[in-house]
């Protein structure tokens, strides 16, 4: 039993040896044209995932789900997310799948993540992946409304859904 935790302990050892010895070697791809392995993917969501999970408060979204509120969140979003996330047109961006890692096409895809999980990527950021921490240029109750537009982009009120469709036709 000894030989086999002995054995454990020196693979993984090694392991992280071998991990630092391309990383401090430069052997480890770092750009960002560069697409990122399964692992890699796998590892940097389960970790953002966890993080969220064990940090953020698990709140209900004060900001009642009024019309005006969504529509301020999709003025909100189309000002400052639409850039990397996606258009309100609900098309893939191209500036978003420059990033590394590529930023979440949020309105072609939604989210399934609960709404106290949305709002906390967004008002602290993301590391080392270009989302910045909202919070520190905007209020908590616009990053709300932010959250609600983006949890609800499937399932719009028609009064929303029909402003969205008008800001498409303001900007054609």
């Amino acid at each position: 039993m000894g030989k086999f935790i002995a054995g454990i302990v020196f693979a993984v050892v090694a392991s992280v040896l071998v991990l630092l010895i391309c990383a401090r070697g430069g052997h480890m791809a770092v750009n960002a044209d560069a697409t990122p392995s399964t692992m890699e993917r796998w590892v940097a969501n389960s970790a953002l995932d966890a993080a969220i999970e064990h940090q953020a408060p698990k709140v209900e979204n004060p900001v009642p789900k009024t019309d005006a509120n969504l529509i301020d969140g999709m003025k909100l979003y189309a000002m400052n997310c639409a850039l990397c996330h996606g258009g309100l047109d609900r098309k893939r961006n191209v500036l978003g799948g420059a990033f590394y890692p590529p930023a979440p096409q949020i309105l072609v895809s939604g989210l399934d993540d609960p709404e106290w999980h949305i709002f906390f990527a967004i008002k602290h950021g993301v590391r080392m992946t270009g989302m910045p921490a909202w919070g520190r240029v905007m209020s908590d109750g616009d990053l709300w409304k932010i959250t609600a537009f983006v949890k609800n982009i499937n399932q719009l009120p028609p009064a929303v859904e029909q402003q969205r469709k008008q800001a498409l036709g303001a900007s054609d």
